[in-house]
């Protein structure tokens, strides 16, 4: 069995859909989505919309980003949380849900089923016997059920992460410059810039072999070293 983490989507579908045909996750493999699925890339709507078919025929966990907060915030907030939104990506997944090309979309045209996934269905984190998957940090010495709100989502990659558990921690939200994924003691980061002209990076976390693909359809793949 096989456990995968793809790191932040960003509306970035074809990158998304790239590593899908080429890693070919099956029913017997765990599949970790570790949040921001919208947002700066161009497709937000369709990556929701895939995640939701994969969700019929995977064992697939999604967890809950900074960027997904900030979209239900937007929702369920004054003018003041949907220009915070707009100014961080939201402008691009508006577009995504436009009836009409080149016009913007609004909060109202996304679908019922989207709303109900992003604020209902998604996981703060998830933790094997092994690994704690997670958007963006934890506290090393909190239990991740005490974990704050800041730490899932907001704070950046430390120098390292070793969880008090000792199991690994498998994260995203600090986007890397390189391209790569990065290993510090503890933790391994693989939001690798997909919206920005990047990769999107897919672990398989058992082995630490990693295969990476962009939106113009290249790939690439390598193995890490663990600083565990």
């Amino acid at each position: 069995m096989r456990v995968l983490a793809f790191g932040d989507i960003h509306g970035c579908l074809a990158a998304f859909d790239t590593l899908l045909d080429w890693v070919k996750p099956t029913r017997e493999d765990v599949v970790v989505t570790l949040g921001d699925y919208v947002d700066r890339g161009p497709d937000s709507r369709g990556v929701l919309n895939r995640l939701l078919e994969l969700r019929e025929r995977l064992n697939l966990i999604c967890l809950r980003g900074n960027h997904e907060k900030l979209m239900v915030d937007a929702y369920r907030g004054g003018r003041g949380e949907k220009r915070d939104w707009l100014s961080v990506g939201g402008v691009e997944t508006l577009a995504s849900y436009s009836i009409l090309p080149g016009r913007s979309g609004s909060l109202e045209e996304i679908s019922a089923a989207h709303w109900d996934f992003i604020i209902s269905d998604l996981l703060n984190y998830y933790e094997s016997d092994r690994f704690i998957f997670v958007h963006a940090t934890v506290l090393c010495g909190f239990e991740m059920e005490d974990q704050p709100e800041n730490a899932l989502f907001w704070e950046f990659l430390p120098d390292a992460m070793r969880h008090h558990s000792g199991k690994m921690v498998i994260c995203g939200h600090s986007a890397q410059r390189s391209g790569l994924p990065k290993v510090i003691p503890g933790a391994v980061c693989i939001d690798t810039r997909a919206s920005m002209g990047g990769w999107l990076t897919c672990l398989d976390v058992n082995n630490a072999r990693y295969w990476q693909a962009d939106m113009l359809g290249n790939r690439r793949e390598g193995e890490l070293e663990y600083d565990e």
